[in-house]
């Protein structure tokens, strides 16, 4: 499988995924829920749509499969960067303020995207 191809493809669904996450994120943070929950929501729905289409779109090949292993490889990863995406908006917003956090998410989910796809593509849907 190409890197190029994956890339573009882990691109694309990244995108979708991020818009749900930063959507649902902002929207429940705007509404009264503190950014620390708000988050987790955020990237709980990014990931459900996520793990499944670049299992069968973006990584798919004969050395790749989506199965229990896979997921729970995923579970693992997903909750390490939930972990520091969430740590990473609670101090934006102590420090600076919600605005603020809303304007990093998209800095802080590429740093962790990029993360995301090595270990995806060497490790989350290998056999």
């Amino acid at each position: 499988m190409s890197l190029t191809r994956q890339g573009r493809h882990y691109l694309m669904i990244g995108g979708i995924q991020w818009l749900v996450d930063w959507g649902v994120m902002v929207g429940l943070s705007h509404l009264g829920l503190p950014i620390e929950p708000a988050n987790v929501a955020g990237r709980i729905s990014g990931a459900v749509l996520g793990y499944w289409l670049n299992g069968k779109w973006t990584f798919a090949g004969d050395d790749t499969a989506l199965g229990r292993t896979q997921l729970k490889r995923f579970l693992l990863m997903w909750l390490c960067t939930t972990i520091a995406s969430t740590w990473a908006m609670g101090s934006i917003d102590a420090w600076f303020g919600l605005k603020w956090a809303w304007l990093a998410k998209p800095g802080v989910e590429a740093v962790l995207g990029l993360i995301g796809f090595v270990l995806s593509r060497h490790w989350v849907y290998k056999r």
